[in-house]
């Protein structure tokens, strides 16, 4: 099935993105089942950026199933990012520090089916960390008829708070299918992961990884930090 006639499939049946996604489709009897993968595991880590950055990378899942890495691309952070940034760097008694990082899964048509994100807050001071705080988000699509991807779990946790060396904070979200393009609810199944390390010399890395249960040639993942 090529690209273009899946897109034009996916608009005939009338999928709509209640949250900005959509499921690209399973294999059918009429459908090469050679395009079809299964068990893909992806996995990446980038540092994070300067001061009004952001680093981005996209996976495309190739035609013999393998990852087809594209390169580490530097482009300016968003509008929200950039004034947080600027504001953090302004204060000095005692330094805050912010981080953003996101991890989605898109369909072949490039429209994201699932994803997973976090927002790092923390203060240095004497060369630790004073207090730090981290927050995580779902985003996931619907289709009409109540179907489409379901957030089935999530944990968010960091371990240290308050006086740290170094903050370690990780975020999972679980996510399933049960809709047009699989009934079943069984074939389909997105499992993300990303951490980020905060640390007191602004030197954090985010790291990221995805697991998927069963994915389509075209599906690519796009992961960064800002």
């Amino acid at each position: 099935m090529k690209r273009g006639i899946l897109c034009a499939a996916l608009a005939s049946v009338g999928v709509i993105s209640l949250l900005g996604g959509t499921a690209a489709a399973a294999p059918t009897d009429n459908t090469d089942s050679a395009r079809s993968c299964a068990g893909v595991r992806l996995t990446g880590s980038l540092p994070v950026p300067p001061a009004g950055m952001a680093v981005r990378q996209t996976v495309t899942i190739g035609p013999d199933c393998a990852p087809r890495k594209g390169p580490v691309r530097y482009v300016p952070a968003t509008e929200s990012a950039t004034t947080t940034t600027t504001r953090s760097l302004a204060a000095t008694d005692p330094a805050t520090r912010h981080v953003r990082s996101w991890n989605e899964m898109y369909d072949c048509c490039n429209i994201r089916m699932t994803g997973l994100y976090t927002t790092s807050d923390w203060t240095v001071d004497n060369g630790r960390i004073r207090t730090a705080a981290t927050t995580a988000t779902q985003g996931f699509n619907r289709e009409p008829w109540d179907a489409g991807w379901s957030l089935k779990s999530s944990t968010s946790k960091q371990d240290c708070a308050t006086d740290c060396a170094v903050v370690n904070a990780v975020a999972d979200a679980d996510f399933t299918y049960k809709g047009i393009f699989d009934v079943t609810g069984q074939w389909y199944a997105n499992t993300h992961h990303s951490s980020v390390q905060l640390t007191a010399d602004g030197t954090p890395t985010c790291t990221f990884d995805v697991n998927l249960k069963h994915t389509f040639v075209g599906w690519n993942w796009q992961h960064g930090c800002e």
